[in-house]
């Protein structure tokens, strides 16, 4: 690929479209599939390199059931971990958390629309005089089929994971640092002794109620109102080390201090992410860039892929031009 100049800034209009390139394969939208010159995105679980004491940790998590928290700052690949976790154990699909400073447990576990259920009530008040002249015990079934409280609960990602079923879920609590301070409290029952209660269902005069999950078109059966698993969840916790946690907290997770990033492990999550790279301009980018990380400067690994896929080879002859592009694509991204 040669560097073209699609966009000139001087507002001509071309006659014809012009077509753009294939995109980076880890920007390559999900729904390509079967699309001609589609470039296929890689999976995490594919090009994540892990250290060899990241391994360690995981094993350690998985083994005494505890949650893994990893600590780092952005574009690290913390949240990879998970997703190979996941391709590995053959746990299916990862179910996703990301904490703002507004997430809250009962979110995270499930949401009731008390206010959807009543509108679809008086939507059915309508249909109340063709059925009034039915017997009483056909109107009550007519009643309790059509107002189904299970298609107005849906549980959440924490929640989801929770269900019991043969094999464990994984989910990613992301950037838990970014949570109220009262929120890593709050998970340490839901999290010791997984399990919860649905209140609205509990009182339910139906014992089995199918709820909505957080895997989209899933539903699955809640008893007596209670979500309880059968296998802990393997979950994996975020942290950029913004703030610290409480002791509580800490004592039930499995910790690990994400490993600073060396020329040698981003040379080889280069190549896992492109099959083919330049050798010499690949060392020059990823040197350049391990040096801006030693400087201190707050850099994704996102950043270092761009470049390289960017200014690769020969593709750009001018060396000011390059070097400008380079010092774009390299902005530090400061502490947030």
């Amino acid at each position: 690929m040669n560097w073209t100049p699609y966009y000139t800034g001087t507002g001509s209009i071309p006659e014809l479209p012009q077509r753009l390139p294939p995109p980076p394969p880890w920007r390559a939208p999900t729904g390509t599939a079967g699309v001609a010159d589609a470039v296929q995105s890689p999976s995490p679980a594919s090009t994540y390199r892990a250290d060899p004491e990241l391994v360690d940790a995981v094993n350690a998590a998985l083994h005494l059931r505890r949650p893994l928290l990893l600590t780092g700052p952005a574009g690290s690949g913390k949240s990879s971990v998970i997703e190979q976790i996941a391709a590995e154990l053959g746990l299916g699909s990862v179910l996703r958390w990301h904490i703002t400073s507004r997430s809250t447990l009962a979110d995270a576990l499930y949401r009731y629309d008390a206010l959807g259920r009543i509108h679809a009530y008086n939507l059915r008040a309508v249909d109340r005089p063709a059925v009034s002249k039915r017997g009483r015990a056909a109107r009550l079934a007519s009643r309790a089929a059509r107002d189904d409280i299970g298609d107005f609960v849906q549980l959440g990602p924490l929640g989801t994971a929770l269900l019991p079923g043969p094999l464990p879920r994984a989910l990613l609590i992301d950037e838990i640092d970014k949570s109220d301070l009262d929120l890593p409290s709050d998970l340490l029952d839901v999290l010791e002794r997984g399990r919860f209660e649905i209140p609205e269902l509990a009182r339910h005069s139906r014992r089995q109620v199918t709820v909505r999950t957080a895997d989209p078109g899933i539903r699955h059966d809640v008893k007596n109102g209670l979500v309880e698993c059968e296998e802990f969840p393997v979950i994996v916790l975020t942290s950029n080390g913004e703030r610290g946690f409480p002791a509580p907290f800490l004592r039930r997770c499995v910790r690990f201090d994400m490993p600073a990033l060396t020329v040698s492990t981003l040379t080889n999550v280069v190549e896992a992410h492109l099959e083919k790279v330049e050798e010499d301009t690949t060392h020059t980018l990823v040197t350049a860039f391990v040096d801006r990380l030693n400087r201190g400067e707050n850099l994704a690994v996102d950043q270092l892929l761009s470049a390289v896929h960017l200014l690769r080879g020969d593709r750009i002859q001018d060396d000011g031009q390059r070097t400008r592009l380079q010092e774009l694509l390299f902005q530090g991204l400061g502490r947030g």
